[in-house]
């Protein structure tokens, strides 16, 4: 393998870094997960950097250990970064573009216009175009065309999705990267590279509701007949949950997210047979025992409340209705809790599903098919789909000047 074929997937998520290294499948299709890592950082809190100093010191040590177990398959340079958080908002604006010319016919050149006059939106000062995503094309006000390149008309339209983030932010996460050494090739939103990859294309046609639930924030997106048509971040995650186990059990928030994950449910049906849990208290030392269903009894309430605030956002987007065909689908380490599917499943009132990898769309050891590596593992594939280009930042790759990266590679290749 040649060494700019390593492709890296770096997920800065809520109070913790993932990284996932690939490699192109010999077939074109698809890539192979060569390994994989995950580190928590308390340099980073709900996708925002909090100390720039300690979030690069992370990035640094997850990609390093990522390439020791690729075992020599190559070094990393650059990273595909996906980015969330609440200063991310998304909005729906449309656009059209005159076709002047005798010739009618429709070019890529008019295509990419149409879009940049859909993007061409009222934003604060301090925020910036993450993504431009295309929903459908109109010509001559006739609605619903996918891709008008080759038809004739004289007014292209465009209905699109668009993704704003604050440049500081941005700009922080792209400055903790460079610190750590490598380059950032492009920035995405992660529930857009992650629908990609584990959103069929009948719930995407038929209409579905994508929640990557992290620790301290879940990103939702909304599919309809193809396309992204809303997307939301709550500033709130599962660990608020181990906060609470954490507070009436009176341990550490490290005991507590254990005994969340190895003994607890989001949803009464699955509480099976009561037992006593024995753990250690916050002092570290003292032997402390409660009823399993005490525990069960804690994380309930905290889960409804998440999902009821889902359940709000959807209501309020306008396309509660449109959901109900393909249903919620969970993705993100919080989906890990036994029980979320049916805890969705009553609040929301609608089907729902884990939103695992296939293993037709990615070669990797069963590891990786794990929901914390999902959004990484989305990043080292989406750059290859079809919806890339439309998908990448308005002002591309975020650099350093040659010198400083020429740099930085001797040393790293050096040492």
């Amino acid at each position: 393998m040649a060494k700019n074929d390593l492709i890296a997937g770096l997920d800065i998520g809520s109070g913790r870094v993932t990284c996932v290294l690939a490699e192109p499948n010999p077939d074109g299709q698809g890539v192979r997960v060569l390994s994989g890592a995950i580190e928590p950082c308390r340099g980073v809190q709900g996708g925002v950097v909090l100390n720039i100093s300690e979030a690069s010191r992370v990035v640094r040590r997850v990609v390093e250990k990522a390439e020791e177990e690729a075992h020599g398959k190559g070094m990393v340079q650059g990273v595909y970064l996906g980015v969330r958080g609440k200063h991310i908002e998304g909005l729906n604006n449309d656009g059209a573009y005159n076709i002047a010319r005798t010739d009618k016919e429709i070019t890529p050149e008019d295509v990419q216009a149409v879009i940049g006059n859909a993007r061409a939106i009222s934003i604060s000062s301090d925020r910036e175009i993450l993504h431009t995503l295309p929903q459908s094309f109109s010509l001559d006000k006739q609605k619903g065309m996918p891709d008008p390149v080759g038809m004739e008309g004289s007014t292209l339209g465009v209905e699109a999705h668009i993704v704003t983030a604050l440049s500081s932010h941005l700009n922080n996460l792209s400055k903790a990267v460079a610190l750590a050494g490598f380059e950032v090739y492009h920035t995405f939103y992660n529930p857009i590279a992650l629908g990609e990859l584990i959103v069929m294309p009948d719930e995407r046609e038929l209409g579905c509701l994508l929640a990557d639930i992290g620790g301290q924030s879940i990103s939702l997106a909304v599919f309809h007949d193809k396309a992204v048509r809303f997307t939301k971040e709550l500033p709130i995650g599962t660990d608020s949950i181990t906060k609470d186990v954490a507070h009436a059990l009176r341990t550490s928030t490290a005991t507590a997210e254990k005994l969340k994950l190895e003994h607890g449910v989001a949803h009464p049906r699955l509480a099976g047979e009561d037992c006593e849990i024995t753990y250690v208290g916050v002092d570290g030392r003292t032997q402390r025992t409660i009823k399993r269903s005490s525990m069960i009894q804690v994380i309930l309430p905290r889960v409804e409340e998440l999902f009821d605030l889902v359940r709000q956002e959807v209501e309020g987007s306008g396309y509660a209705d449109i959901v109900q065909g393909g249903g919620i689908i969970l993705a993100g380490g919080g989906s890990m809790l036994k029980g979320m599917t049916e805890a969705a499943e009553q609040v929301l009132s609608m089907q729902a599903r884990l939103g695992l990898v296939h293993p037709d769309s990615v070669t990797a050891d069963e590891k990786y098919f794990d929901p914390t590596f999902a959004s990484a593992l989305a990043l080292t594939c989406f750059h290859r789909s079809s919806t890339f280009e439309t998908a990448q930042r308005e002002n591309g790759r975020r650099t350093d000047p040659s010198w400083l990266r020429a740099g930085r590679k001797f040393f790293r290749e050096l040492f």
